[in-house]
């Protein structure tokens, strides 16, 4: 049994973070459109490549499960605050789903606060 846990915190984690990496690299392959948007909505376009870093790095960062507790913080703050400021418009079904989404993966983030990476991380190697 503790060998399937242990796969499946490592899987989870991959699945967790995988969105977050794939969103960064999209995020640098499409930058100017990027840009354009967040400032569309208020938010200043020189913020783009610590999104991009925090994206990217932090993904990088749980599928490793390197400083996952306090990455996992972070990236659950981040889903948080893009839900409300990206996602805010229940008018719109797909926006509320986007915010519901957004509400539901800093949830898995918060679970890992809570319970750590598991045994087939680094933090659980710099551990021993």
């Amino acid at each position: 049994m503790n060998t399937v846990q242990n796969v499946s915190e490592l899987v989870g984690r991959t699945l967790l973070a995988v969105l977050f990496l794939l969103s960064g690299l999209g995020k640098i392959g499409a930058y100017a459109g990027t840009a354009a948007y967040m400032s569309s909505l208020g938010v200043p376009a020189a913020l783009l490549p610590v999104v991009i870093a925090a994206e990217v790095l932090g993904a990088l960062a749980i599928i490793a499960g390197w400083k996952t507790r306090v990455t996992a913080v972070l990236l659950a703050g981040f889903s948080l605050l893009t839900a409300l400021i990206f996602h805010h418009n229940f008018g719109d079904q797909i926006q509320m789903i986007m915010f519901l989404k957004n509400v539901s993966i800093a949830g898995g983030f918060l679970l890992l606060v809570a319970h750590g990476s598991g045994p087939l991380s680094i933090d659980r190697r710099l551990a021993r």
